[in-house]
């Protein structure tokens, strides 16, 4: 990871609890100040005048307001499931790891569309394969080689302007060859490149290290798949490094945590209720059951790029909309609405 500055989010939240009002007051733009706690806007392309109002509100010196870390942040990619309980790092590789035909390709094409929705530059390492998919992979990425060195020729052109996602197929991780371009990138320098690995073949579907080292784990869902439920994610076997450490602000950390448990316990349950009936569980058991059910219906969601088998609109929602969604589900909130209403959509409708 390249060391950056960054805000000290967590700090800021915790003595600015409703920031996005104290910002306005303060005559700054709210989605300004959100794109900074997001990183969407680096901290050095900020305004001083921004970073010492935001030092102001937060009573605190600009050295304790900007950072230097390791550089481990999160990317929002709008997909809800993925920013809550497995965000990919800034920087860092994300790993899918799935059987045949488990989405794994629709979801690596959909990751580019999103990051070129986002400014970055998006280059497709192509295998040169003929499996179904991979020609949606190349649709949607902005550039796309074969060729290691025009790989590299490319990355070099770009990375002092965008930061970069950049798909690879496993062959070129067992062929040596990423790890080649990466230690001639290091020499390169400039921003970061965020690396997405498939498997196109699924042939690693059972290997706890098909790749390496990780910062982002994908692991994809059989269960999931079965009963039509994308982006079929498994909430529990996905995970990020980002979790780790002091890397989230608070909210996002326990809002997370408190879904990952509930929806363990919705899939302990599911099992009994599938063989023996809800009336078998006792009511608290049940409140949770339909909980996680709500919450897991949620959490499925409209892709742009199947927007002509679906027939419905892609949805893109912010971080802090999901986790005011998923805290509203585990809270109680939506107890009287049915999963059917919240399953393939994006927003929940905020009633007055």
């Amino acid at each position: 990871m390249d060391e950056e500055l960054q805000l000290n989010v967590p700090l800021l939240r915790r003595r600015v609890p409703n920031l996005t009002t104290a910002a306005r007051e303060a005559g700054l733009r709210a989605a300004t100040v959100s794109n900074l706690c997001t990183g969407k806007i680096p901290v050095g392309r900020a305004e001083v005048r921004t970073l010492v109002a935001l030092a102001s509100l937060a009573g605190c010196s600009l050295d304790e307001l900007i950072i230097r870390g390791s550089g481990v942040r999160m990317i929002e990619t709008g997909v809800k499931a993925l920013d809550l309980l497995a965000p990919v790092v800034r920087g860092g590789t994300v790993g899918f790891v799935a059987r045949p035909n488990m989405g794994q390709l629709v979801m690596l094409a959909e990751l580019m569309l999103r990051m070129k929705k986002r400014g970055f530059a998006t280059v497709f390492w192509d295998p040169q394969s003929d499996i179904s998919g991979v020609e949606l992979v190349q649709e949607q990425s902005e550039f796309s080689h074969s060729a290691k060195e025009d790989v590299y020729q490319q990355i070099v052109e770009l990375r002092g302007e965008k930061d970069i996602l950049l798909g690879v197929d496993r062959s070129k991780v067992l062929s040596g060859e990423l790890l080649s371009l990466r230690d001639r990138l290091k020499e390169v320098g400039a921003r970061p490149i965020t690396i997405a690995l498939v498997d196109i073949k699924c042939e690693a579907a059972d290997d706890d290290n098909a790749y390496g080292p990780l910062d982002t784990l994908w692991r994809f869902d059989t269960d999931l798949i079965s009963r039509g439920i994308y982006p079929a994610i498994d909430p529990i076997g996905s995970t990020s490094t980002v979790l780790e450490g002091a890397h989230l602000d608070a909210v996002h950390l326990t809002t997370q945590q408190a879904a990952r448990k509930l929806l363990r316990r919705y899939r302990e349950l599911r099992s009994l209720v599938t063989v023996l009936g809800a009336e078998k569980i006792s009511d608290s058991d049940l409140l949770l059951y339909q909980r996680g059910e709500r919450l897991e219906a949620y959490l499925a969601q409209p892709f742009y790029v199947s927007e002509p088998y679906t027939k419905k609109p892609g949805e893109w929602l912010t971080l802090y909309d999901t986790l005011a969604d998923v805290k509203r589900i585990l809270d109680g909130e939506m107890d009287t609405t049915e999963p059917s209403e919240l399953f393939f959509k994006g927003r929940l409708e905020v009633t007055s």
